[in-house]
């Protein structure tokens, strides 16, 4: 039976190395060799890569590597060529190609997929955070926040959500009415994280009328009444004060504006 031995190098975790070694090994009749593929990862000196080669040869094992950085890429070649160690570059011909193409240096920074991965999925997460616990639906949520934003109807509280979750944020966010006790976990709350949404009642009038009418309804219902709204901001006000927390003004700001002024204010 005869052995085959494959050093896998990387200056990142080695999964792909592994991955495409793998698939071309399973191309051949198993139980006719013995297969050993060991992992060499976070690869970045030259000290490093001389090692490994001469462990290869030692070894008579051949090399596949994924490097990112040109230097490195080529003194390993050299070195396998001098011992006569068979070697695959994963990663250097599609990285020339695609500099020629686009006419750009490439950042020559490993593990650049993995941080781009990881950035996505707390990003979805995030969002699936914010949709769980929109409007109240869930007060347990407002103890995972990272924000929580409170506020009378139409101030923004969803897709200002939404917004800081594309960020990373989970947010939580909770409508403040009158005749409904806000939920007990909102003022267990740290109130650095916790951000109240105030607007003029003379905006949030006009704000709500426009939604009436797109609903198809008519638009002087008690929602959209000033004596209503007035009563709404008095609930509010007295909610944020028990919580303690920053109250920001939304009147003609963007959800973009606000949210930059919510998270120099949780930075600061």
């Amino acid at each position: 039976m005869k052995k085959l031995t494959i050093y896998i190098m990387s200056d990142s975790v080695g999964e792909t190395g592994e991955l495409v070694a793998k698939a071309a090994v399973s191309q051949y009749r198993p139980g006719l060799h013995e297969t050993n593929l060991k992992r060499f990862p976070h690869i970045d000196t030259k000290d490093q890569i001389r090692e490994i080669v001469e462990l290869a040869r030692q070894n008579q094992a051949m090399i596949v590597y994924t490097l990112v950085q040109k230097e490195l890429r080529t003194y390993l070649k050299e070195l396998c060529e001098n011992v006569n160690i068979p070697q695959i570059d994963l990663m250097g011909p599609m990285m020339e190609a695609l500099e020629e193409k686009l006419d750009e240096i490439p950042f020559e920074e490993p593990g650049l997929v993995r941080k781009l991965d990881d950035d996505y999925f707390q990003k979805i997460e995030a969002v699936e955070f914010a949709v769980k616990y929109d409007d109240g639906r869930d007060p347990r949520g407002l103890l995972l926040a990272d924000i929580v934003l409170v506020g009378v109807s139409r101030t923004s509280k969803t897709p200002l959500s939404q917004y800081l979750a594309h960020k990373r944020y989970k947010v939580a966010n909770v409508p403040l009415v009158p005749e409904v006790e806000p939920p007990e976990e909102l003022f267990l709350v740290d109130p650095a994280k916790c951000f109240g949404l105030i607007i003029t009642p003379e905006k949030l009038n006009n704000i709500r009328k426009e939604r009436l009418i797109a609903l198809g309804l008519n638009d002087d219902a008690n929602y959209a009444k000033l004596e209503r709204i007035s009563s709404e901001i008095e609930h509010f006000n007295r909610v944020v004060e028990k919580i303690g927390c920053e109250v920001v003004d939304v009147t003609n700001r963007a959800v973009e504006e606000t949210a930059n002024v919510i998270l120099s204010k949780l930075h600061a």
